[in-house]
């Protein structure tokens, strides 16, 4: 008797679920973290190195809450636009938070380059998102590929 784990019963299809489910799961995420992020953002400049801290260790200003906003809706959004778009998107904006997390280790923490108000913890989420988010949507695009894009 084969396990749940062997290979013979993962069907190509639960990848693509699991696209869906990132797409889907962390665009809602992304929109209530968005969201949370005003309320502790408030009293802070818009844009900045300054801002206030998002469950007590990510720093977050308003740019940085819109941005959250509109990755999570561009995600979610995707997510019930077919089989194709949240592939893309998540191999899009896991690109884009790999890139911010390595531009947030590179800056200084209170220069005037942090104009999302990024901190370590801050770099080390988008780091490791981006990473997940990106191999998902990647792994993804080639399933669809080999399968002709349906």
């Amino acid at each position: 008797m084969t396990s749940v784990s062997s290979p013979q019963r993962v069907r190509r299809g639960d990848r693509l679920l699991l696209n869906w489910t990132v797409s889907f799961g962390l665009g809602i995420w992304f929109v209530l973290a968005g969201l949370l992020g005003f309320a502790v953002s408030a009293p802070y400049p818009a844009v900045g190195h300054a801002g206030g801290h998002l469950f007590w260790l990510f720093e977050v200003n308003v740019l940085h809450n819109v941005v959250h906003l509109a990755i999570g809706v561009a995600m979610v959004a995707s997510s019930f636009a077919g089989r194709l778009p949240p592939a893309v998107t998540n191999t899009f904006f896991g690109g884009a938070y790999l890139l911010i997390g390595v531009y947030g280790v590179l800056i200084q923490p209170g220069g005037p380059a942090n104009v999302l108000a990024l901190n370590a913890a801050d770099n080390l989420l988008h780091l490791g998102l981006g990473g997940v988010i990106c191999v998902v949507g990647v792994d993804a695009l080639v399933q669809l590929r080999r399968n002709h894009w349906r």
